[in-house]
């Protein structure tokens, strides 16, 4: 797939990102300000057969129905940054040490024996979140009292990631509400994976997927009949910013995230869409994530987007890369600047 699009410029500082000369190394979590990362996957290893990636240089070509078509394909052009996959059996170990080098803690979404595995490989960088899908199986449901013990004995903080629109269901479905309800009783905040699914997702890999299902106004039923759950919507209901402006404007304990969307869009649209979310007076509602997978630089690839947008002050990127996310998650830290 041909991939072309703007690149970003880096400058080496103390909050250097992909820059790898000797300066960099002497840089630890202690001289570089926090950052929350709320939408992070408990994978082990990077997926089998997936290469080097552009980020922000994705075009959504179209296909040939009568070719079979098996991946998404990414870039093997020629790019700066590209981003690598780790080494076979090396991707948690390559993933938790950028998170020490960047002083990141992520929220981290899986089953809960994978996000075991990641607690006890970064231990104080973990926020664990789980949710009511066994596995990447849609449809088949975990128990509702087991869900209710991972939140009540077992110290996870998030239900999430809440993947209903990729079984074509809205988050209002009547079929899955327990589980909201459960969080609504717990204080437990819900992150919804709405709007954006990757080019061609419905015709090449999950049929139930549907587009519509991402309207961030389905949220509205949900809402009403759990007025006090803490929602993130996961993507920031991308492409679909008027109707994700509507339901902001009317729920205010709704944020978003702009995870996925951050790296896997051209950089002009990805500004273009968080620009607008901020500038209709959001901005305290916009929380960092990456949607963190295969690529181990794709978490500060990400974060230095954030930090190169010239529409942002500087109070801004600190409330989007750390003091949102606090104040969605509840913790007990004080802001960051």
């Amino acid at each position: 797939m041909s991939l072309h699009g703007p690149k970003i410029v880096f400058v080496c500082s103390s909050l250097v990102l992909l820059c790898t000369n000797s300066s960099l190394a002497q840089n630890t979590s202690v001289n570089v300000p926090p950052v929350i990362d709320v939408h992070v996957h408990a994978m082990d290893e990077s997926f089998p057969g997936l290469g080097p990636m552009c980020p922000n240089e994705s075009k959504f070509l179209a296909s040939d129905p009568k070719t079979k078509e098996t991946t998404f394909g990414w870039s093997q052009e020629e790019c700066t940054p590209k981003l690598y996959p780790s080494a076979k059996g090396a991707y948690l170990k390559d993933v938790v040490a950028e998170m020490e080098r960047l002083n990141v803690t992520a929220v981290v979404f899986g089953d809960p024996k994978s996000v075991q595995k990641w607690r006890e490989a970064a231990p104080g960088r973990v926020i664990p979140g789980t949710s009511f899908n066994e596995g990447m199986t849609p449809g088949k449901r975990v128990a509702l009292e087991e869900l209710r013990k991972d939140f009540t004995s077992d110290g996870f903080k998030v239900m999430g990631e809440i993947g209903l629109q990729y079984e074509g269901l809205s988050p209002s479905d009547p079929s899955v509400d327990q589980y909201f309800a459960l969080a609504e009783e717990l204080d437990i905040p819900v992150a919804i994976h709405m709007g954006t699914g990757g080019s061609g997702r419905a015709n090449i890999a999950m049929p139930k997927f549907r587009g519509s299902m991402g309207n961030p106004l389905l949220l509205e039923e949900l809402l009403a009949r759990h007025p006090k759950l803490r929602v993130q919507v996961m993507h920031a209901g991308y492409p679909m910013i008027d109707n994700m402006l509507t339901l902001l404007q009317a729920n205010s304990h709704v944020y978003v995230d702009v995870a996925g969307l951050i790296w896997s869009y051209p950089l002009k649209e990805v500004n273009r869409y968080i620009q607008r979310l901020v500038e209709a007076g959001f901005e305290d509602r916009v929380m960092f994530g990456t949607d963190q997978l295969e690529w181990p630089k794709l978490m500060a690839y990400s974060i230095s987007v954030i930090q190169n947008a010239d529409y942002l002050s500087p109070e801004e990127k600190r409330d989007i890369l750390y003091n949102n996310a606090a104040r969605f998650l509840r913790l007990d830290n004080p802001p960051a600047k």
